[in-house]
């Protein structure tokens, strides 16, 4: 059994990480509502541009329709575009992402394609790098916080890459903010766009709309856009999801840092205990020798 001195030390160095964490947990705590804020407030946004890009699509046909709606004509080389945070200390947050991609990589294998792989975040990058070192064509960081720029940098590879012929399908996979203890690892397809189903259409009440310039012209410039927002609101789902995990581990750390103290400081006065008792025999011991 350790010495009384022994535990003494680790209870406080256990003492000092519990201070660690909670310090962790309360930091992320009040940076969560922020970038919940921010995830919250880019969704219109990006749902109104899919609305409108829905709209337009089905105006859209033949020969003239832009090659990011319709795609290349073929579905053999596949970009997949991983999106997670440049930190840990957050429990299994980007491992679930990660393991999400893996998924969709590893199907796409079986089925006979041929697979490229982004990374947005170090997460991803040293978490992939292991498995598919050969397959990443790229990385980017996010930093301290998501920033457009950031986006536009990712986007503009993902568009040189496609007008270059060196793939036909893209897909981003990130963590979709739902609430505080719920993020869901999500996969989206960015190219071609994926027309929605339910996206809401344009009430024209009658009248009919002729556009200027035309359809094809506002698509051509309308979906790079579409590409760096989804890119964008990925990365500010990511952060809200990060800050929401994070604040879970640190508080999962901070009680059982306490549980660990008590039990430590239990078996400390036990030892402390068990040591007076031997003291007081050897002094007895040696009283009735003398």
């Amino acid at each position: 059994m350790a010495s009384v001195k022994e535990m003494r030390n680790r209870i406080g160095s256990v003492k000092a990480t519990q201070k660690i964490t909670k310090a962790m947990q309360m930091v992320a705590a009040a940076k969560l509502r922020r970038a919940q804020n921010a995830a919250q407030n880019s969704r219109p946004y990006a749902q109104r541009m899919a609305a409108v890009i829905a709209n337009l699509a089905a105006g859209v046909s033949g020969d003239g329709a832009p090659k990011l709606l319709v795609g290349a004509g073929s579905d053999q080389r596949h970009l997949v575009v991983i999106a997670t945070s440049d930190r840990g200390l957050a429990g299994g947050f980007n491992t679930i992402i990660v393991r999400a991609a893996r998924q969709k990589i590893d199907g796409l294998l079986a089925a006979g394609k041929d697979v490229k792989v982004l990374t947005v975040g170090r997460k991803a990058r040293d978490q992939l790098r292991r498995i598919h070192a050969t397959r990443i064509v790229g990385d980017f960081e996010v930093g301290g916080n998501p920033s457009l720029a950031v986006a536009e940098q990712v986007s503009g590879k993902i568009r040189d890459m496609f007008e270059a012929g060196e793939v036909d399908v893209v897909h981003l996979v990130f963590s979709q903010f739902k609430s505080v203890v719920t993020q869901i690892p999500t996969v989206r397809q960015l190219i071609p766009a994926e027309i929605q189903a339910g996206a809401p259409t344009i009430d024209l009440k009658g009248a009919s709309y002729e556009y200027e310039p035309d359809e094809e012209t506002i698509l051509a410039d309308l979906l790079p856009r579409n590409i760096t927002t989804q890119l964008f609101s990925a990365m500010l789902e990511n952060q809200a999801g990060f800050f929401a995990a994070q604040m879970t581990a640190m508080d999962n750390a901070t009680r059982n840092a306490g549980d660990m103290i008590a039990s430590l400081t239990l078996q400390m006065n036990r030892a402390r205990q068990a040591q007076i008792t031997k003291e007081l025999i050897e002094i007895i011991s040696g009283a009735e020798a003398i």
